[in-house]
Order: C-alpha cells, then sequence, then structure tokens
C-alpha cells in the first residue's frame, strides 16, 4: 500500500511541479508583456507570483525536503561563534601585512630574475 501512495504521491508531485513551472513562465511572460507599467506594480505582481509558486512547490517532497534543509541551516547558524569586532580587524590587519610582505617579495624576485636574465641574454 505504501508503494502505491508513494507512487500516487511523486505523480501528483510532477504535476505540481509543472504547475510551478507555469507560474514562473506566467511570471516572466507578464513581466515582458506588461513592460509598460510602473515597476512596482510588475514587481509586486512576481512577488506575489514568486510566493504562489513558493507554496506549490513547499507542497511536493522535494520542496518538504528543501524546507527541512533551511530549517537545519537555521540552526547551524546560530551554533556559530562569530568574531567579535576586535578579532576581526586583527585578522584583517594580520592578512593585510602578510599580503603586502609576499607582494615585496615577489617584486624583488622578479628584478632579481629579471636583473640576471638581461645579464645572461646580453
Amino acid at each position: 500500500m505504501n508503494i502505491k501512495a508513494e507512487a500516487s504521491g511523486s505523480r501528483l508531485d510532477m504535476v505540481k511541479w509543472l504547475v510551478v513551472a507555469a507560474l514562473v513562465v506566467v511570471a516572466v511572460v507578464g513581466n515582458q508583456y506588461y513592460s509598460a507599467e510602473p515597476i512596482l506594480y510588475r514587481v509586486l505582481a512576481l512577488l506575489v507570483v514568486a510566493a504562489i509558486a513558493s507554496v506549490v512547490a513547499f507542497q511536493t517532497a522535494k520542496g518538504r525536503a528543501f524546507f527541512t534543509l533551511l530549517k537545519e541551516a537555521r540552526v547551524e547558524i546560530r551554533k556559530v561563534v562569530w568574531p567579535t569586532r576586535q578579532e576581526t580587524t586583527q585578522t584583517t590587519l594580520i592578512v593585510v601585512v602578510v599580503v603586502l610582505v609576499m607582494a615585496l617579495l615577489l617584486w624583488g624576485l622578479d628584478s632579481l630574475l629579471g636583473w640576471l636574465v638581461s645579464m645572461v641574454v646580453g
């Protein structure tokens, strides 16, 4: 019985994805067709159609899995220990100093090798 439910669910999911694709096409074509209208109205219409398409997409199995992924990502982001302003400033300064030192070393090496090649070539 579970196999039948999955098969009908996958068929229904395919219909839902077709509805989502149709909504996206309608939004794109409608935006082009009504290009003379003010941009505010077109953006609002696109947002409404996008919201409807998102609701339909979240009703599918992949949509629910994506929503679960978003919730889990939010939980993981809350676990991150973000650096303080002082730590960020110090790290940035260290990176800038290392980049400058490496640039000077590479410039010196390039100048030396250029001088050596000019001496050999004549």
